[in-house]
């Protein structure tokens, strides 16, 4: 692994702010409305796979359409990250979800283009990917030049408490509006969202956080305690820890967008739940995760002061992947459909509260490259979920769904085993001892 640099380029923050303590707040508000307009399309699906006559199959490939725009721009909207501000890219951000949520609901509007309609929808769902693919690096960069790094765990699973935010309200507010009003004003609504987080950004969101900021915390009384960012590489992308960590993410990757992408289709076309109903049980393990991602991050920032920088972080991932995988072959193969419910409930949470650890561990490993770090992991991330919406229902059709995720458990054991590579430098153990000693004066 690369060695850490003496002379740091910047000093890094030694608590957080009320500042970037708000920051963190609207960082959060405005990633879960764009995952509202993200997962919108898969709410309404059921309609318009009606409405103009689509299989799963066919739908599978406009969900992995997102996933190819979004999966091999990570690493370019990484680059972005570090050298734009987080306020220039969080404005267009927002723009391009309105508009391309918008678009997505006009297709097929009285007849127009209804022969087209799958490249159509390829096409929004491909660039809806391309404009969402900064997000969480550009969140990510953000929290690691302003928080300091024995908390930013628990700040980066704040921010990515937006997939279980975003997932379960997109089922509870659109699935109602479907039913009443159709799945073009449901769509219209999940716009509209997406202009509203854009004002509370433009008015709200800071006008710069692109340097290393220092923090207005009083120097500490013990000055020995280290200030560097302690595992920052000035060349991340050279060090084995990280291609572990990443290899772990995109088996990560390719379970969580299973759920992600169809676990409501799952309730309603393979365990045969009522519409609303499905609804109701697709927001629980999202419910469930708003406050999962946090814990995960609260627990990975206490186990780093416990038990150093290298087991802190593994552990949570490693008993939460492994613990994932024997409630996925629960949930696939019981015949109870509630008894699914509740341990396919419980596979999401464990998957998802490993979130945190790893953009922790990215940023500490990264620093202020965790730009195109991030966006680096993301991708292989990604490059997971791009495959998994189209390849399980294709497994599916062929051996059921049951032996399909029973192998896909499988991934999810590697996945947790992974992590056994991951090492912070011990630099990292001498900087969280530090700040508890001191803390304790």
């Amino acid at each position: 692994m690369t060695a850490v640099p003496e002379t740091p380029s910047a000093p890094i923050p030694t608590a957080p702010t009320s500042t970037n303590k708000r920051l963190v707040l609207l960082l959060m508000a405005v990633t879960s409305v764009g995952y509202v307009c993200r997962v919108a399309v898969t709410v309404v699906a059921p309609n318009m796979m009606k409405e103009f006559g689509l299989t799963q199959a066919q739908m599978g490939t406009v969900f992995s359409a997102f996933l190819v725009g979004y999966t091999f721009f990570q690493i370019p909207s990484g680059g972005l990250a570090d050298r734009v501000s987080a306020r220039r890219i969080f404005l267009v951000l927002c723009a391009g979800w309105a508009l391309l949520t918008a678009l997505t609901a006009l297709v097929g509007w009285r007849g127009f283009g209804l022969a087209m309609v799958i490249p159509q929808l390829w096409l929004i769902r491909a660039l809806f990917g391309v404009v969402a693919a900064p997000t969480y690096p550009t969140s990510g960069r953000t929290i690691a030049i302003t928080m300091p790094p024995r908390l930013q765990a628990r700040a980066n699973s704040l921010v990515l408490a937006s997939v279980g935010v975003g997932s379960a309200v997109t089922p509870l507010l659109l699935a109602p509006i479907t039913g009443h009003y159709g799945w073009r004003m449901a769509l219209g609504v999940a716009a509209l969202l997406g202009v509203v987080a854009g004002v509370l950004w433009w008015r709200f969101g800071p006008r710069e956080f692109h340097s290393r900021e220092i923090s207005n915390e009083p120097p500490a009384a013990n000055n020995s305690a280290p200030t560097a960012s302690p595992a920052a590489s000035p060349q991340p992308l050279r060090s084995p820890s990280f291609w572990f960590l990443s290899a772990s993410y995109l088996l990560q990757g390719y379970l969580g967008y299973i759920f992600v992408f169809w676990f409501y289709l799952y309730l309603v076309q393979v365990r045969h739940f009522e519409v609303l109903k499905a609804a109701s049980f697709t927001a629980l393990p999202w419910i469930a995760t708003m406050f999962a991602i946090p814990l995960g991050g609260v627990l990975s920032d206490a186990a780093v002061t416990r038990w150093g920088a290298t087991w802190g972080r593994r552990s949570v991932p490693l008993a939460a992947l492994c613990a994932a995988a024997i409630f996925l072959v629960i949930g696939a193969r019981t015949p109870n459909p509630m008894v699914a419910v509740a341990a396919l409930t419980t596979c999401t949470v464990l998957v998802l509260c490993t979130e945190g650890p790893f953009w922790a561990t990215m940023t500490q490993l990264s620093g202020e490259h965790s730009g195109i770090a991030g966006g680096t992991m993301n991708f292989g991330s990604n490059l997971g979920g791009m495959v998994s919406p189209a390849l399980t229902p294709w497994l599916a059709e062929r051996i059921g769904w049951g032996t399909a995720l029973s192998l896909t458990a499988a991934g999810a054991i590697v996945a947790g085993l992974l992590w056994l590579g991951v090492n912070i430098h011990v630099a990292s153990d001498a900087f969280v001892r530090g700040r508890v000693e001191t803390s304790a004066e």
